[in-house]
């Protein structure tokens, strides 16, 4: 059985992720969609929000609800290696985005032996990017053609947070705060 990963910070999952998902899953026997955390980047939506919109824009598409999905928590070549995949999957746009995968594809190589495998983007979605669905919602411009059902929603909700100082990082630490007993005023 063959098994291809494939990764992207998905900030937000859009349908061009989802065009390339499906052709993966045309090639190989099992697809994993990794989420994974760009330390270059400050993602927008948590990682476990990223997961559940994948689950459920996954589970919304016919022939890929056996798709997995996972949080890639280090180095992509360590997580191919712990799923078992042969390959990992990247979505190519246009000459910029070869440009910027090569050197990746050939480190992965370097490291573990993993051979990436880049499939032409649909012309259709040549134009859709997370970053660009961000910065046209931060506009109030439509964006729900261009992400699965939801996910816009969603978009708009973390960009609103974020403009009023709450971030899902921030959250999470305000609501940790919130949990941990403190032992302030007691004396102790």
């Amino acid at each position: 059985m063959t098994i291809a990963v494939c990764p992207g910070s998905f900030d937000p999952l859009t349908l061009g992720h989802l065009d390339i998902v499906r052709r993966a899953r045309s090639l190989f026997d099992d697809v994993v969609l990794g989420v994974a955390r760009n330390s270059s980047k400050s993602a927008l939506l948590s990682a476990e929000q990223r997961v559940e919109i994948a689950r459920a824009a996954l589970d919304a598409s016919p022939g890929l609800e056996d798709v997995r999905v996972a949080i890639v928590p280090g180095l992509l070549v360590d997580f191919c290696r712990e799923v078992g995949a042969v390959a990992v999957v990247k979505g190519l746009r246009g000459g910029a985005d070869f440009d910027a995968e090569l050197p990746m594809a050939l480190m992965n190589r370097h490291l573990v032996g993993v051979e990436t495998v880049f499939v032409p983007g649909d012309p259709a979605l040549a134009h859709v990017a997370s970053s660009l669905v961000k910065d046209v919602a931060r506009f109030g411009g439509p964006v729900d053609d261009l992400v699965p059902a939801g996910v816009g929603d969603l978009v708009r909700r973390a960009l609103a947070d974020r403009a009023a100082g709450s971030t899902p990082a921030t959250e999470q630490s305000r609501q940790a705060r919130q949990a941990t007993p403190t032992t302030e005023g007691t004396g102790r």
